[in-house]
């Protein structure tokens, strides 16, 4: 047996501030990356091409870091239970490395991993977290169950010290020739492109992969906009938020040095305006962890509702009204002006996911399955767990202590978008209209013919008295 260690790179797709890789290091001089493109992953029907476009910039950088620190990314294109521990045995491996993850698949997956690395005695690292700061079995009530609302999870999740970035792996020792030969009888390849796999993005992508443009992408973020976040944020006409999201999806730039760099920002502050912005975004990434630490805890989430009112709500199946939420083509402008930003360019602001998700469920009444599962086909940054905690708080059916939240595209409109700026960007045909028919959504039915732009596809008041009734009867079951 050699001195080498496989890391096994999922969620991690960076060498800086990654605790297994760091592990595996003190531990040889000798580490070889291994990715696995995972057809069970890849042949879901909830895989965007954009996603995948950007996962496949993200292993090119990758490969290329390993190249500068002296060693090599390999690729595999099979069933990760089988091929990785095939490839460690064929290299005589001794241990394989990689960091825990929190979806369901992924736990079920890495246990059937260890049991074959068992049979061929080869060394694994103990459960490892990478992408969150705390543990979920760390975060506990005082009774020692998981946390279910946000506000008490918070408290207790940013009352603990929070570890700093770990060493970045400077240099390794790459595999022989003779090696490299045995890699590729074990079945790796040369990286395939989006398109080799099946999936097609032509547009540029709204997010450049690779660990240097997210580090570059966090410094500006922190330098800037951070300070202006907490009253910037909900506006989706400005350039307000981190757009992070991929990035921290794919591990691209690990967690710590991201939370590093609030506490640096916080130094730097010099009023209690920007400080409150800052915390603002520390909260946002308490969100995102909590979401984690939700699907951990409670793996049947990704399967449905939390809450047993909606367990079994009568939700209708409107496929026509459903195709034209996906389309954009509801009637409301800021329902369409955010779906067809996220059918262009793969993203979409977080203010609009909320607004968009709410008029599916209440407007629409709609099962929110089908927009999660939407929302997964077409978002660069498309993650389980946050994407399944924004839909079921959108809902109401998830970890929320208010019971129902219904939003009104009109009031959210004159609020977040007040100019249309927005609204005018993503919906063209609206670009000529007033700004007071524009935001409130009162679109006289000649402009409407004229501008080719449909009428309202269903009439808010009604819907929003429909969901409470239906609400209601579901309660009192």
């Amino acid at each position: 047996m050699s001195d080498l260690i496989l890391f096994w790179h999922r969620r991690d797709l960076r060498l800086s501030d990654n605790t297994g890789l760091a592990a595996a290091r003190r531990q040889s001089a000798k580490i070889v990356g291994v990715f696995c493109l995972d057809p069970k992953i890849l042949q879901r029907d909830d895989v965007a091409s954009v996603r995948v476009s950007y996962m496949i910039g993200c292993l090119q950088s990758l490969q290329e870091r390993y190249a500068q620190a002296g060693s090599q990314l390999l690729i595999l294109h099979a069933n990760p239970t089988q091929a990785i521990p095939a490839l460690a045995a064929a290299l005589s491996a001794k241990a394989v490395f990689w960091n825990w993850d929190v979806e369901p698949y992924s736990q079920q997956r890495d246990r059937t991993v260890i049991d074959a690395l068992k049979e061929k005695g080869i060394q694994f690292l103990e459960k490892n977290w990478d992408q969150i700061l705390h543990a979920p079995e760390n975060i506990r009530t005082g009774v020692n169950t998981a946390y279910t609302v946000y506000t008490p999870f918070w408290k207790n999740w940013s009352s603990k010290s929070k570890v700093k970035p770990v060493e970045t792996l400077l240099n390794s020792q790459g595999l022989t020739e003779a090696e490299n030969d045995i890699a590729r009888q074990a079945g790796t390849i040369e990286l395939p492109s989006a398109k080799d796999l099946g999936f097609h993005w032509d547009e540029e992508l709204v997010i450049i992969p690779g660990e240097a443009q997210a580090q570059e992408q966090l410094e500006e973020f922190s330098a800037h906009r951070i300070n202006e976040y907490q009253e910037q944020r909900n506006f989706p006409a400005v350039n307000g938020t981190s757009q992070l999201s991929a990035a921290l999806k794919f591990g691209v730039i690990g967690i710590r040095t991201v939370w590093q760099a609030t506490l640096d920002a916080l130094q730097n502050s010099r009023s209690e305006e920007t400080v409150a912005s800052i915390r603002t975004w520390q909260q946002e990434l308490a969100w995102r962890e909590f979401y984690q630490h939700a699907m951990y805890n409670f793996p049947e989430l990704a399967q449905g509702a939390f809450r047993e009112t909606f367990k079994s709500f009568p939700w209708k199946t409107n496929e026509e009204h459903f195709q034209a939420w996906c389309e954009g083509r509801t009637g409301y402008p800021i329902v369409d002006a955010a779906m067809r930003q996220m059918n262009e360019i793969g993203w979409m602001h977080n203010r609009c996911r909320m607004i968009v998700a709410n008029f599916l469920t209440k407007d629409l009444l709609i099962n929110p399955q089908w927009g999660e599962k939407y929302f997964m086909q077409k978002l660069i940054d498309g993650d389980l767990s946050a994407n399944n905690g924004g839909w079921q708080w959108s809902a109401s059916s998830g970890m929320d202590p208010k019971p129902v939240r219904i939003f009104n595209p009109a009031s959210q409109t004159q609020k977040f978008d007040p100019e249309g700026e927005y609204i005018r960007q993503w919906v063209p045909e609206l670009r000529s209209l007033d700004t007071e028919y524009l935001v409130s959504g009162n679109i006289p039915a000649s402009e409407r013919e004229a501008l080719d732009y449909p009428a309202p596809i269903v009439d808010h008041k009604q819907q929003q008295r429909l969901f409470k009734e239906l609400y209601q009867q579901q309660k009192d079951l």
